[in-house]
This record gives structure tokens, C-alpha cells and sequence, in this order.
């Protein structure tokens, strides 16, 4: 019998309690814009919560609105998938600080006018109790699991160790329990490209004249193209360009320029990368959640014990790397794993083979969709 066609049921929630920050403040009216598949059963007990990555959103398997691209995990989740939407209510919401339907800088602030960079900086931890506070509005007590890859496995982590009688199992893929120097590193070299640009005036660059509040547009391409770098592997990019020349416009095989235009396949490549992603994301929001992955440590946050952060679990635990992703190496996923079995939690641990660096999570990886499907099932 064939399977009935994924339908997305997008709605916001706007939550009528204040949410406690960890900075010390709280936010009002906060909203939070996210998408479900597939069916509730009777007993509430078939909820997936899937949190999304830093550049990601709540369409997870429908079509972007702005971009019109499929769903950045629609090979994952579906009728028969990794993901079944035949057995699952699979969730994801548009997280705090972000530009698709959630509460962030380019939301209205109490005045009306946008929060701008008066937003308040917010953590992994917040995002996480946004969702919890999402998950409380459905009547759903607790999710069968909570999966995530990236930022996302950060707040699957921060869900298990924080919430640890809202979740049955945890799924974190290609992800870290604390943000490296390094890490921290890229991130900033962004955000500097960013309020390096003339045009991102303070962060208070909405709805300018002319500008169509689009803002800092080249420094937020700069900031795309040094993060993209990151997420795939020395040896793709060698694969997929190497040192071929790009063709010229009129069809003539590459050449040198002897300029500063883009000659190489790869300058091209991330040129287009960081020109596409100006469309779909705000800058403000880019700062935000860049700080919030970078002050992500779970083991300061539980007294500087990794393994003390998950005492209270009763969870399920599976934690997946790739042997090609420098961004979050293998080591990051096995530290994890030390302190799942010092805390007494079930943890399975696999690195997979894959040539697209971090960004294995959301390409072609049989591997993967076997895992995922074994795990959750």
C-alpha cells in the first residue's frame, strides 16, 4: 500500500509566558514559527523533535519560501524515510534569535520598531527552552527522541542534559558538547565581515531607503563564504575543483586574468555561496546565533564535569561522526561519549565513512539513513 503524500502543517506560536534567558533577562510575546509532519497518536508518545543547524529553518522536508529549494532534510524524513512520518509527529521550530517566523533582531521589539542589536544575546539553552515551552503548547510531556546534526545535535545535547524527563532518546550527529578556540575563530572572522560593512550601520539597518532592508549584504557574504569553507572537506573540494579555471561568460575555456576576478572554480563556487545565502538570512540574526553556538559548553554549564550534565538522564543516547569533518571531529563525538558511559546513560557511537566533510549529515550517506532508522525504531 503506498504511502499517503508528506504534508507540512506550518503554524506560529506565540508563547504567553516570558522567557527566562540565561544573560538574566527575559522576552515577552516570544514567537516561535515551526512546521509538523505526520500524525500525534492517541498516547502522545510518537514525537521527533528535530532541531535545525545554524543556517537552517523549520522546513525541514517542504519547500523553502523564499528559495523555493526543497527541505534541507527532505531526504530524511517522509512517508517510509529514515524519519517515518508513517509512525512519527515529527517537529522542528525556526529557532530563537533567527529570521524565518521565530522571535529575533529583525523581530518588533515593545517600542514597534525592530530590536535590532538591542535583541538579548541568547544561548544554546534558550533556544532549547523555547522548544520545551512549544513542546508543553502541543500537550506533548515527553518526545520519543530528539534529533539533531550540528547547532542542532548542540541543542539535542543541551534538551537531553537540561530536560531530561521530556526526551526517551537523543540522536546528535556530527556535533560537539563545547565550541573549540577554532571554532570560535571562524565565527568571528564572520561576524567582523559583517559589521565591517558599511551598510550594516549598527545593526539598525532595517527597512532603509533604497536598501530594502537588506543590509550588510557583502559583509554577510563573506561571512557565508569563510563558514562554508568549513563544512566541507579538503578532499571534495580538491574532487569537485581542484585548480580548474572557470570558464569565461562567453563560453571560452578558463584562463588566468591576471586580476582579482573569479578565475579559479572554487572562487566561483563560494562567491555564488555567499551571494544565494544574502537572500534567505539576515545578518543581525547571523551574529546572534554564531554567539550563542560559541558559548555553547555543557560542561561549564553542569560544574565543568561533562559527564555531571547528564546524571539525570534516562535517555537512549546515539552519537554519530564523520571521518572527513574537520569543523567537529570524531574526538569531539567520543568525548561525548566518555561522559555518557561515566554518567551510566546507553550511548551507541559510530564514525562514518563520507567524503563531504561536516556537511555529511545533509548529503547522501546510506550509511546515515541506516543508522538513523535503526536507532529510532
Amino acid at each position: 500500500m503506498a504511502s499517503a503524500p508528506l504534508l507540512a502543517e506550518s503554524r506560529v506560536l506565540t508563547l504567553d509566558q516570558p522567557l527566562a534567558l540565561d544573560g538574566g533577562q527575559q522576552l515577552d510575546g516570544v514567537r516561535l514559527a515551526y512546521e509538523t509532519y505526520g500524525a500525534l497518536n492517541a498516547e502522545r508518545s510518537n514525537a521527533i523533535l528535530i532541531c535545525h543547524a545554524l543556517t537552517g529553518d523549520q522546513h525541514v522536508a517542504s519547500p523553502h519560501p523564499i528559495t523555493g529549494k526543497p527541505g534541507w532534510w527532505v531526504r530524511m524524513v517522509g512517508p517510509g524515510k529514515p524519519i517515518d512520518t508513517d509512525r512519527y509527529f515529527v517537529i522542528c521550530a525556526n529557532v530563537l534569535g533567527s529570521c524565518l517566523g521565530s522571535t529575533g533582531p529583525a523581530s518588533p521589539a515593545p517600542d514597534g520598531q525592530p530590536w535590532a542589536m538591542r535583541f538579548p544575546v541568547i544561548t544554546i539553552r534558550d533556544m532549547v527552552r523555547g522548544q520545551v515551552a512549544l513542546l508543553d503548547a502541543l500537550g506533548i510531556a515527553r518526545v520519543h527522541a530528539v534529533v539533531g546534526g550540528s547547532m542542532g545535535g548542540m541543542q539535542a545535547l543541551s534538551f537531553a542534559a537540561n530536560f531530561p524527563e521530556r526526551c526517551a532518546a537523543a540522536l546528535v550527529i556530527a556535533a560537539t558538547a563545547r565550541h573549540s578556540a577554532q571554532n570560535i575563530a571562524f565565527h568571528e572572522v564572520g561576524r567582523q565581515a559583517i559589521m565591517a560593512d558599511p551598510e550594516w550601520r549598527g545593526g539598525d539597518y532595517y527597512g532603509v531607503e533604497g536598501k530594502g532592508g537588506k543590509g550588510p549584504e557583502k559583509g554577510l557574504a563573506v561571512a557565508r563564504m569563510a563558514a562554508h569553507i568549513t563544512y566541507i572537506s579538503e578532499a571534495g573540494l580538491t574532487e569537485k575543483f581542484g585548480r580548474n579555471l572557470q570558464a569565461r561568460p562567453d563560453g571560452t575555456p578558463g584562463a588566468k586574468t591576471f586580476g582579482f576576478d573569479a578565475d579559479f572554480q572554487v572562487e566561483s563556487y563560494l562567491r555564488y555561496q555567499g551571494l544565494s545565502f544574502t537572500d534567505r538570512f539576515d545578518a543581525n540574526s547571523y551574529l546572534y546565533i554564531t554567539r550563542a553556538m560559541d558559548y555553547f559548553d555543557l560542561a561549564e554549564e553542569h560544574g565543568g564535569r561533562l559527564a555531571d550534565a547528564f546524571a539525570g538522564s534516562t535517555a537512549r543516547f546515539c552519537l554519530v561522526s564523520f571521518d572527513t569533518d574537520w569543523l567537529y571531529p570524531t574526538v569531539e563525538s567520543r568525548i561525548i561519549a566518555h561522559a555518557l558511559n561515566a554518567a551510566g546513560c546507553p550511548v551507541s557511537f559510530m564514525e562514518l565513512s563520507a567524503p563531504f566533510g561536516h556537511d555529511s549529515f545533509l548529503l547522501d550517506v546510506p550509511a546515515l539513513d541506516r543508522v538513523v532508522a535503526g536507532f529510532l525504531g
